[in-house]
């Protein structure tokens, strides 16, 4: 048994599927039944992926990017008794501002959920008169207050961590440019009050492996453990017909994560399955979310597929962060604290 420690709430239900006879390469596997969520889902909705869920009295409840017919995104609410099977509400979510007055983004995408403290908080990428951040705050999921936006154009893949680290909230991002990147870091950023960010630091950048040879961004919110902070994000590289996305590993140091720790040179998971292969974009495996328990070691790991579904995958902690520390390669950047 190991000696790291997966620092967690308890999730007793974790959504789970046995690891299959022969598994090859990375200790992660998909749901046999993938996709869990397919196209059309709702009414005036053509696809939902890129979504982040997370554990609710008892059950689940996520915010999923919905597609809507006209190509418009926006945020929908979701809940599901087992992680697997979902309902969505039939409207947006209603963001409001801190007067309690409609202020809903022009769109909305790609949202993340994260609990700090007593606070639940949603992160998305939106118009800011550029692509940029978007951020809310609830605590019951029925009043959505809107944040300050955190940057300015442009940036995208924006994660907190699940705690305040040296006292302030931490968040991934990263900075980009006006059309669809082809570049991208990893950034952290911290902030005493979801207001003013700074002390910007560069965690990681694209390696040289080929599925992450273009750009990178963050995927999950990082999960903590008594060696670091386990990430699970996305790396793209580039082919005659066009990007491809996979998901990748690393552990950032515990106290500083703007250092990493260890670094996957394999990717974990790659487009393989048809829900993968082929949908509106092609190719895309995309990590949101995780719902993890640290007393049994099961991680289930949610990520869209094809722009156009959202699948699921299976691993346990103890495999999984020995599997990226087998495997690691670092550069010289990824050891520094990331300030110039």
């Amino acid at each position: 048994m190991s000696e790291t420690k997966m620092i967690a709430p308890a999730v007793e239900n974790v959504p789970w599927q046995e690891r299959p006879e022969g598994l090859k390469g990375a200790p992660i596997w998909r749901y046999r039944d993938n996709p869990i969520i397919g196209r059309n889902p709702i009414e005036n909705v053509a696809r939902i992926f890129n979504s982040a869920v997370m554990p609710y009295e008892g059950k689940f409840i996520g915010v999923f990017r919905g597609e809507q017919t006209n190509g418009v995104p926006y945020i929908y609410l979701g809940h599901s008794e087992d992680g697997i099977r979902w309902t969505f509400d039939e409207e947006k979510i209603p963001f409001e501002d801190e007067e309690g007055r409609p202020f809903m983004p022009p769109y909305a995408y790609d949202p993340r959920l994260v609990k700090v403290e007593d606070t639940y908080y949603i992160i998305w990428c939106q118009d800011f008169y550029g692509a940029s951040i978007g951020m809310a705050k609830t605590t019951d999921f029925k009043k959505f207050i809107r944040l300050e936006n955190p940057f300015i154009p442009y940036n995208r893949n924006a994660v907190l961590f699940p705690r305040k680290i040296n006292g302030n909230f931490a968040l991934l991002s990263r900075p980009s440019d006006s059309g669809h990147t082809p570049f991208g870091d990893i950034f952290l950023s911290e902030s005493p009050d979801l207001v003013y960010w700074g002390k910007h630091r560069h965690v990681m950048g694209k390696g040289s492996e080929w599925w992450e040879s273009v750009k990178i961004g963050g995927g999950a919110a990082p999960i903590e453990t008594s060696e670091g902070w386990l990430m699970f994000y996305h790396g793209v590289s580039s082919t005659c017909n066009g990007f491809v996305y996979s998901i990748g590993g690393a552990i950032l140091d515990l106290k500083q994560p703007s250092i990493v720790r260890y670094r996957c040179e394999n990717f974990l998971l790659t487009p393989e399955e048809w829900y993968e292969e082929r949908g509106f974009v092609s190719n895309v495996i995309f990590p949101c979310a995780t719902i993890h328990d640290p007393e049994s070691g099961k991680i289930a790991l949610y990520y869209g597929a094809a722009d156009s579904y959202v699948g699921l995958a299976f691993t346990k902690f103890d495999e999984i962060m020995a599997y990226i520390k087998e495997h690691s390669v670092l550069t010289k950047s990824d050891t520094e604290p990331g300030r110039r």
